[in-house]
């Protein structure tokens, strides 16, 4: 069956969103010579191959490592903690989801079923080294010399040539792992890693997790009631979180390698005020400095850059950073620029800025967000349009070369660009507003000199997305009609369709974001997509104005739609919202407490007890609920004494929940459920068996839960249906 014989519910699912099949995940040789990158065959293909771009004289790609072939068409074992891993990052693919290089990109080390593989990418071989399993990120030496892993909360090392396996920090107890990153730390920080190489090759920065003071949650399956629940260290706002510490770590090869005891492999605690910085939120080891760490307060209104001693372990403070709101963290930042100078990304003065040393690069006309690379010459971000930018907030993300005489553009055209750079060599990634897929381009000093092939498919619907501001505060949105729709049909039953919270904005510059809107506009709706105050892109006030108040995200999502409606053909009088997660909290809110503007909500893997989610995140924004506890029953959709600021009108509303969710665990729609039926207020819920918070990935249920979707709004809009 063809893809345009799929219905496009179908082919969403079985294309993982349309993800298969595109290249990803890219590396660059220091010498440019290779582009190293993950693809899988095809746009239904799960399985990512390890593939090599070879750049030196005509430019052609080849297989550096097949998981098929080396698993010798075995079905993937996945341990639970690899299983926790991918869910951390949102990873639904197989195959080689990861892998990491040495300082040539000459070996690349990833794991299969538990299992170390390294591939010589020159050469193009792969082959398997004898580990203790399952394994676990592994990563090799600079040098490529042995390769590190973790195995049972153990780290490990191997010799690149399979000899030495051999412990270098176990852990003491059941509740202590090494070389893992804790859930916060996966889930709300953005450091996935647990280890660092030192740039020498000698040593290892490890982190050792203890969470015997964290509560214990247990995530079980109803309908499988022989299986026993598992065991979730949960760090509930509030409540006590995983304790971290730091430990350099030789690695120390021959007879005299031991089982990783202290005196054998020369292990040094590094030393901070964790009790009042107790986040380990960033790690830098390169061989511009001294290892570099970024530490958070509790709070998150304080922040330290440390530069450690590496034969002492003491630390010393590089820069120190404060903010009344709170402080975000950054993708590639902080590192050590190859003079030396810090690089960081702060706001400052209103503005989301790039700073190397005591100098600020950027100005008002950007907001960064993130750094891609660091050269002797420049400074490669990714930012959107800034506070001081002529264009409008269109959603546009772009990427700038930055340096002491100013910022130069590198992408071009409408999009969503990202880029890989090392040296003369920059892998340009581009995302269209008005064509599927993402392009992506190979620049030597500028210049196109290759693409990357994509094997993703071509989606059964075209998204008609119009980026536009609403409103007085001209609120970024994404505006989709039926693709039949004509001027002069009349007005059409609204569908809010937002995310609306800190860390996502969904009206973007990119045409297969919107496709799921565009599928439920096809069904007869005006879908709206808006993204007010606390999403990223404008500016760090406009992000931090929901500090203490999630309810202003609401007012957001109204103002957008009023704004809208004398441009559009929006009927006012049937609006519904759908969402998940934060989208899933707003929607819920909105017919709880709005319902004079919302006839109808869909309510996907809500926070609703604002106390159940965790501390890194909850806590930034309204702080301890031991100390505020007014302020989380203000903005909770329940409460101990039951719904939280509801009307007494009545909306109809769906609650989607996956009942193996670890991170909006199903308590959420339980406390929900419980507290509309108390309040005798009839709804739906649909539990959706061993799904978590990433949505179901079987298709026929991917597909049947978006058509029950538009089936309850035309019920509950008072829509002809069929």
């Amino acid at each position: 069956m063809t893809s345009k014989q799929l219905s496009f519910p179908r082919q969403f699912a079985r294309t993982q969103r349309f993800t298969l099949g595109a290249p990803r995940a890219f590396t660059v040789s220091p010498d440019g010579a290779r582009v190293v990158f993950l693809r899988s065959s095809s746009g239904t293909d799960r399985a990512n191959a390890l593939w090599v771009l070879d750049l030196e004289g005509r430019a052609q790609e080849r297989i550096a490592a097949d998981p098929q072939g080396l698993l010798g068409g075995a079905a993937e074992q996945l341990s639970a903690q690899e299983r926790a891993r991918r869910e951390r990052s949102r990873e639904g693919s197989a195959g080689i989801v990861g892998y990491a290089v040495d300082g040539a990109v000459e070996l690349a080390a990833f794991a299969l079923s538990g299992r170390l593989f390294v591939a010589e990418l020159r050469a193009g071989t792969a082959r398997e080294l004898p580990a203790a399993g399952p394994v676990i990120d592994p990563r090799p030496s600079p040098d490529g010399r042995h390769v590190a892993y973790v195995a049972g909360g153990a780290l490990r090392v191997v010799g690149a040539d399979g000899s030495g396996d051999r412990v270098l920090a176990e852990p003491e107890d059941e509740h202590t792992t090494y070389g893992l990153a804790e859930f916060v730390a996966a889930e709300e920080m953005g450091r996935t890693r647990g280890f660092w190489w030192s740039p020498e090759s000698d040593r290892l920065l490890v982190a050792r997790a203890d969470d015997a003071a964290v509560t214990r949650w247990w995530i079980s399956d109803p309908a499988h009631p022989d299986q026993e629940p598992s065991s979730v260290a949960y760090p509930a706002a509030g409540t006590p979180n995983v304790d971290v510490r730091l430990f350099l770590t030789g690695v120390v090869a021959g007879p005299d390698a031991g089982t990783g005891a202290d005196a054998k492999v020369g292990r040094t605690e590094v030393v901070w005020d964790r009790e009042r910085y107790p986040y380990l939120a960033r790690v830098h080891w390169s061989g511009a400095g001294a290892p570099l760490l970024l530490v958070q307060a509790r709070d998150q209104c304080s922040q330290l850059y440390l530069a450690v001693d590496m034969q002492t372990g003491a630390t010393r403070t590089v820069h120190a950073e404060e903010d009344e709101a709170w402080l975000d963290l950054f993708d590639g930042v902080p590192v050590w620029a190859p003079d030396g100078r810090l690089v960081r990304v702060a706001d400052e003065d209103g503005v989301r800025v790039l700073a190397v040393g005591d100098r600020t690069l950027t100005g008002p006309q950007l907001h960064v967000r993130a750094v891609l690379d660091v050269s002797a010459d420049d400074v490669l971000v990714s930012a959107w349009a800034g506070v001081e930018a002529a264009e409008p907030q269109t959603g546009e993300v772009h990427v700038y070369r930055v340096d002491e005489r100013g910022v130069e553009r590198v992408s071009e055209g409408p999009g969503v660009h990202s880029a890989t750079r090392s040296g003369a060599v920059t892998v340009l990634s581009s995302a269209r507003p008005d064509r599927s897929g993402t392009v992506v381009q190979v620049l030597r000093d500028g210049k196109p000199t290759a693409v990357v092939a994509s094997c993703a498919q071509e989606p059964a619907l075209h998204a008609r997305v119009r980026l536009v501001e609403g409103g007085a505060r001209r609120i970024p949105c994404a505006v989709l009609l039926p693709s039949d729709h004509t001027e002069g049909d009349g007005p059409l039953p609204v569908l809010m369709d937002p995310y609306g919270g800190p860390h996502a904005r969904r009206a973007i510059a990119a045409h297969d974001a919107h496709l799921t809107s565009q599928w439920f506009a096809d069904q007869g709706f005006a879908v709206v997509v808006a993204d007010g105050r606390g999403t990223p892109g404008r500016s760090p006030a406009w992000e931090k104005a929901v500090k203490n108040d999630f309810t202003l995200t609401l007012d957001d999502q109204i103002e957008a739609l009023h704004g809208l409606a004398g441009e559009f053909p929006l009927d006012l009088g049937r609006v519904a919202i759908r969402g998940w997660s934060y989208g899933g909290y707003l929607a819920g809110l909105a017919v709880l407490r709005r319902p004079d503007v919302f006839h109808a909500g869909i309510v996907g893997a809500p926070v609703t007890d604002l106390r159940l989610y965790d501390t890194h995140y909850m806590e930034r924004y309204l702080g301890d609920p031991r100390e505020r506890g007014d302020v989380y029953a203000a903005n909770s959709l329940v409460t101990d004494d039951g719904l939280s600021g509801a009307a007494e009108q009545h909306r109809p509303m769906m609650i989607i929940h996956g009942l193996a969710d670890d991170n909006v665990v199903m308590a959420h729609t339980l406390r929900l459920s419980s507290a509309l039926l108390g309040a005798g207020r009839p709804h739906e819920v649909l539990p959706l068996t061993g799904v978590t918070h990433m949505t179901a990935p079987q298709e026929q249920v991917a597909e049947n839960l978006l058509l029950l979707q538009v089936d309850f709004l035309k019920r509950a809009l008072g829509m002809r249906r069929g």
